[in-house]
């Protein structure tokens, strides 16, 4: 039996994500990764992986939730199963504080999470600059953890991974009957996509392991996420900033902001820096698109744009983007040894065909 052909160009968490759903869907087709740099060499390596979703203004908030609710039980199920320490995906409890009251005290996610609750005043206590938050529990991806674990999947459903630099899409036609793509940053240059410009994020990354709860600062430009090995301290968001060297004054910038919310960092120790691009300025492209050449005709399902929030909602939006990809596969040839459908009968108040 004919199987489309699909490649799946990038193997950060939403290219992977991505393949994985697409190898699991009905009926089934020929999966490839295609990615000129894979774990731990992702701008997805760098997330601190938490599930708290960021808002997408062309996106609408039915459909925000949506991809947040699929991705939030997906990874819920693997944090409650033998997987969950491969996987790195774990539970963790915590804070988002607000130096004012938000506009929205209850964001839409509140009952996606679990125990959802306004702070209490001795809880608010704990932060003497901050007069509102919320508390809840929600879940963290050890971001490098997770994607072995995804490649370990795809391998095992027997989708291979090539590594693979891309100058343009169409170098991947005519072997492959539909093309994905996941490579982020990477749509600039294969998708012609001047609006996707980089987000600049620098990380710390510090032992601190009695810091057991998380700590979200209003929109999360300052954050303390504890996880398995480590406790990532955050953040930036430079736009147009395509700097990946690591810059001093910032480091210093997110330890004292973080050690503001959490003194007890002060005694943390091993300081590792990390920087990632998030793919930003456009907001989420989630489209199928039909390219016209002079070799024929290149499917396309663009799926990139999801900036700082992609770890919270890939699963959800992998599911939709393989969904998509799969209508978009050519039918498979027919069969000249199946015998033909006899026509149906001509329905007299049918319109005639436009042709």
């Amino acid at each position: 039996m004919h199987q489309p052909r699909v490649a799946v160009v990038g193997a950060g968490v939403v290219g992977l994500s991505t393949a994985l759903c697409l190898s699991r869907l009905g009926p089934p087709c020929a999966v490839t990764v295609v990615a000129d740099k894979v774990t731990p060499h992702t701008t997805s390596d760098v997330a601190a992986g938490m599930l708290i979703p960021h808002t997408y203004p062309d996106i609408p908030i039915p459909k925000q939730k949506q991809w947040f609710r699929e991705t939030f039980d997906h990874l819920f199920a693997i944090a409650n199963s033998a997987e969950a320490e491969d996987a790195g995906v774990h539970l963790v409890s915590g804070w988002q504080i607000f130096r004012s009251v938000p506009t929205e005290e209850v964001p839409f996610w509140a009952d996606v999470v679990l125990g959802f609750r306004r702070m209490t005043e001795a809880e608010l206590k704990k932060f003497p600059q901050h007069v509102f938050g919320y508390a809840f529990t929600t879940l963290k991806c050890e971001s490098s953890t997770y994607l072995s674990w995804l490649e370990k999947r795809l391998r095992a459903s027997g989708v291979p991974i090539l590594s693979r630099r891309l100058g343009d899409l169409w170098e991947l036609h005519p072997a492959f009957d539909v093309v994905v793509n996941c490579s982020g940053l990477g749509s600039r240059q294969l998708a012609g996509d001047a609006e996707v410009l980089p987000v600049r994020g620098q990380v710390l990354r510090v032992r601190a392991p009695w810091v057991k709860h998380f700590i979200r600062e209003g929109a999360g430009l300052t954050y303390v996420y504890p996880g398995a090995s480590d406790v990532v301290l955050g953040g930036t968001r430079q736009e147009g900033d395509w700097n990946l060297s690591p810059d001093a004054e910032a480091s210093r910038d997110i330890f004292s902001r973080c050690c503001a919310l959490e003194p007890s960092l002060r005694g943390a120790a091993g300081l590792r820096e990390q920087v990632g691009l998030r793919p930003g300025g456009r907001g989420v492209r989630l489209q199928a698109e039909r390219v016209r050449g002079a070799a024929g005709t290149l499917r396309v399902v663009h799926h990139y744009g999801h900036g700082g929030g992609g770890v919270a909602v890939h699963w959800g939006a992998a599911l939709e983007a393989a969904l998509l990809a799969r209508s978009c596969a050519p039918a498979p040839p027919a069969d000249p040894a199946a015998p033909a459908s006899p026509a149906p009968p001509a329905d007299p108040a049918a319109p005639a065909p436009r042709l």
